[in-house]
């Protein structure tokens, strides 16, 4: 059972007689371009049928209403210029004024548009009263532990010695350069001893053996600052 037609999809009444000759002619007059007979009927939204269309626009040529134009096989029809009412000179003045009143208005528009989107932006990249809430309860919490770390100093803790930052910075070369000698020889060996295994065998066999690889911690410590070749604890520290 086919679905009936909705209301929006319903066609336009069709014109007849005067009424059609009256609404092509006052089409052609509106757009004063030049349309063939199938544009205006599609244009019309079929209220005058294609055929009946054609012979208006023959018939409002012969009176002289429209003009027509023959290119090749096809023919156009255009509005009589000459018996189009002629613009004023007081009236095209006035037309004139009001053209550059409205361009000037458009100008103090866009300049207010151009200020108004500025401020936008400007406010868009302002923080808002919860963003300043947060920021200042961080800077206080940074105050809070800079000043913890002062503490001690103001209490008359005693400062490290450069005699004992000499001290940890050779300690620490030594155990570090010993931990990397000892690393790599595990991890030489160890390359050797599962080269065959897959790598949940070798993990399983380093399990049993109770093998501790070195924790997320170590990682971040050989990628920090104090592994760093060109630093040690007294130059860090002075």
């Amino acid at each position: 059972m086919s679905a009936k037609p909705k209301a929006s999809e319903a066609k336009a009444p069709v014109l007849k007689g005067q009424e059609a000759e009256d609404k092509v002619l006052e089409y052609i007059k509106r757009m004063n371009r030049p349309f063939g007979a199938v544009d205006v009927s599609a244009n019309l939204k079929g209220a005058v049928p294609k055929t009946a269309t054609q012979k208006i626009l023959v018939a409002l040529a012969e009176k002289g209403d429209l003009v027509q134009k023959t290119y090749g096989k096809t023919t156009f029809f255009v509005a009589n210029q000459a018996n189009l009412e002629d613009m004023p000179a007081e009236k095209l003045a006035a037309l004139e004024a009001e053209h550059k009143n409205t361009e000037e208005g458009n100008k103090v528009l866009a300049s207010e548009v151009r200020t108004l989107s500025t401020e936008v932006a400007k406010l868009r990249g302002t923080p808002t009263d919860a963003e300043l809430a947060t920021s200042l309860e961080e800077v206080l919490a940074a105050v809070e532990k800079a000043r913890g770390r002062l503490q001690p100093l103001r209490a008359g803790t005693p400062l490290v010695s450069a005699a004992e930052l000499a001290d940890l910075d050779a300690d620490w070369t030594k155990w570090h350069a010993e931990w990397v000698r000892r690393k790599k020889i595990f991890t030489n060996f160890w390359q050797l001893a599962t080269d065959a295994l897959p790598p949940q065998e070798a993990k399983e066999l380093a399990e049993d053996l109770g093998i501790e690889l070195d924790t997320p911690e170590h990682g971040a410590l050989e990628r920090g600052a104090f592994c760093s070749p060109s630093s040690v604890l007294g130059k860090r520290r002075r």
